[in-house]
């Protein structure tokens, strides 16, 4: 089989995708993370967020900003949006 079909570090892959995070030490780096997260969890990517965030689902630090997306999301009509805010409050 020819070489462009196989990948030397496919065990576990996941696609990769950029966040486009602040630093760690922004101090919108907690706001930028939450959004990330459920933005992950909008398409069944929540691996993927978590390791880019270095925050699982449900982070008690990030819960202040989830709650204002959802209620962002409510005013906006975002449904999905507001199904995974409060999936992540839960």
């Amino acid at each position: 089989m020819s070489q462009a079909f196989l990948r030397d570090d496919a065990e576990g892959e996941m696609p990769r995708r950029d966040y486009a995070l602040p630093p760690r030490d922004d101090p919108d780096f907690d706001r930028a993370a939450a959004r990330a997260l459920l933005e992950a969890a909008r398409v069944s990517e929540t691996q993927l967020a978590e390791r880019a965030t270095g925050y699982l689902w449900g982070e008690p630090r990030l819960r202040q900003f989830v709650e204002a997306m959802r209620a962002e999301a409510e005013a906006a009509g975002d449904d999905r949006l507001e199904q995974v805010a409060r999936r992540f409050l839960g």
